[in-house]
């Protein structure tokens, strides 16, 4: 019998420098920190909070978005793993938003593409890991 699967729970990305992405994710996508270690927490705080890794989670609706400093080298979607992360919008006014958004930060994007469902927005975060915008074809009239 199949699992019951009905969402994710949350996505952890491996990022090279974890201040660099941060900055990136915080001004992107302005997601509200859940979980990171204080910089004055003591000794059990930084315990109970090793599953960190030294990262930071955010709240992302019912999930969580985190990302953990461990990789040295390059994300590519042609190896076996992760090919990219998408991340749902509204409508199609939305991605005209985060088009401005993106422009505003200087981050190279695609521009907002109609694939019949729905339309995206493909852009890159500071180590090449692929993200997306996407407004289901209902929305996108909006």
């Amino acid at each position: 019998m199949p699992i019951p699967t009905r969402a994710f729970a949350h996505v952890r990305l491996t990022v090279t420098d974890i201040a660099r992405s941060r900055a990136f994710y915080d001004e992107v996508f302005g997601l509200p920190v859940a979980f990171e270690v204080p910089a004055d927490a003591d000794e059990a705080t930084r315990e109970q909070l090793g599953f960190l890794y030294g990262g930071v989670i955010y709240a992302l609706g019912d999930s969580l978005l985190g990302l953990r400093p461990v990789s040295d080298d390059r994300f590519s979607e042609d190896r076996t793993g992760l090919d990219h992360v998408s991340f749902a919008v509204d409508s199609r006014s939305d991605l005209v938003t985060a088009v401005d958004t993106l422009d505003a930060a200087g981050i190279v994007h695609a521009g907002i593409k109609d694939i019949g469902a729905g339309h995206i927005l493909e852009f890159r975060d500071p180590d090449g890991i692929a993200l997306e915008l996407y407004a289901p074809a209902a929305a996108s009239a909006s």
